[in-house]
């Protein structure tokens, strides 16, 4: 397969894995308006669903499949016939439809979830793929609990499955196991291992159980990885998946990494309301690069540096991302800096004794308060100014 060694694709499951938590589920018209707004963001493959899992699943992936056009339409599959047979007739309207199928690779899986053997479950990923490529060329595989899986025999799954078609191997850290060392070592022992791994793509697919999600997801990249699952606002079963924005946002501020995506991150804030605001799942306000709080800034000591020279505690611009813009948050904490600020954005020039006199006041004020507004800077102004 030939792609450019340092692109990184982004593949969105917001639709499929983000849209498993309880109380998330869309109907068809939210999908569409999310898919379409993933494609202008700029994503490679949208995972539209899991078409055998209900009949609004699989009508959601035909629905998509004619709305979209660059983005490929990923169907998810266990490793059976029927469900590979569903997800085909799903994405019968794709104009780059892509199967995504595969089954458990750790000893744990094998034994209490397949009550199956090693040599077994290798038979049936094999399979898969096989039967797979008779509908689609671009076909995924997916080792569930790759994280905790014996490294030799996830590369003998792997080996064999890229013999058998596979175009891109997903490597799921799918319990959040895996320290960010762990995971990229074991990628890289694939890269290194894996005899016909040029052939295909690798994917990391890494949830959040220890918030390590993203830390793993970048130290999969650095090791050969080349595609990352991830959802919007890092949405998804139990403690989320990889969050795409992080992702994309660690990669332009590192350059040094050298790898690229083609997403334009100035529509984050704005993709980041769709996907709360549709799946009514709120964003807490400290959450990297589209939490209400990222470009607050409320200790006196951070306000003055930052009106010094945003750098000194911003790495991202706010319109990087299309938030709105850097606030300086006024409260008990706040210095004479930040105060001044606010007063001559609401068009009050004081001298030093006057802001002082002002100053003391605030502080009384800011003490009894959980944050002071222009309402409140404008009565104590006039108090002073009385």
């Amino acid at each position: 397969m030939i792609h450019d060694p340092n692109k990184v694709y982004i593949f969105d499951t917001t639709l499929r894995d983000g849209e498993q938590v309880p109380g998330c589920q869309l109907d068809t018209n939210q999908k569409i308006e999310i898919a379409k707004s993933l494609e202008l963001l700029g994503v490679d493959v949208i995972e539209a669903g899991f078409p055998v899992s209900s009949p609004g699943d699989f009508n959601s992936v035909i629905e998509l499949s004619k709305a979209v056009t660059n983005p490929i339409i990923c169907a998810l599959t266990r490793a059976n016939k029927n469900d590979i047979d569903v997800a085909a007739d799903a994405l019968r309207y794709a104009k780059r439809p892509r199967i995504h199928t595969g089954i458990g690779s750790s000893d744990f899986h094998i034994k209490h979830k397949f009550n199956s053997t090693r040599e077994e479950i290798l038979e049936r990923a094999v399979e898969a793929v096989r039967y797979s490529k008779k509908f689609v060329e671009d076909v995924e595989f997916y080792a569930e609990d790759a994280g905790r899986a014996d490294i030799e025999f996830l590369a003998k799954m792997v080996e064999a499955v890229i013999a058998a078609g596979a175009t891109v191997v997903n490597i799921p850290d799918t319990n959040g196991y895996c320290l960010p060392d762990q995971y990229g070592s074991k990628i890289l022992y694939l890269k290194e291992n894996v005899k016909n791994i040029d052939k295909a793509i690798i994917s990391v697919h890494c949830h959040n159980d220890l918030g390590l999600a993203t830390a793993n997801s970048i130290a999969g990249l650095q090791n050969g990885a080349r595609q990352v699952e991830c959802t919007i606002n890092g949405i998804g079963e139990r403690a989320g998946n990889t969050s795409m924005e992080e992702v994309v946002m660690i990669l332009k501020t590192h350059k040094v990494l050298g790898l690229n995506t083609q997403i334009d991150a100035t529509r984050f804030y704005e993709m980041s309301h769709m996907v709360r605001n549709q799946m009514n799942m709120p964003v807490q306000p400290n959450k990297a690069i589209v939490g209400g709080n990222a470009f607050s800034h409320s200790s006196g000591i951070h306000q003055d540096g930052f009106l010094k020279n945003r750098e000194n505690y911003e790495i991202i611009k706010p319109e990087d991302v299309g938030f709105p813009d850097a606030t300086i948050v006024l409260t008990a904490r706040s210095g004479r800096h930040a105060l001044k600020h606010h007063l001559e954005r609401l068009g009050y020039q004081l001298e030093k004794e006057h802001l002082d006199i002002v100053y003391k006041q605030f502080l009384v004020l800011a003490d009894s308060k959980q944050g002071i507004n222009d309402t409140d800077l404008n009565q104590l102004v006039a108090l002073h100014l009385a």
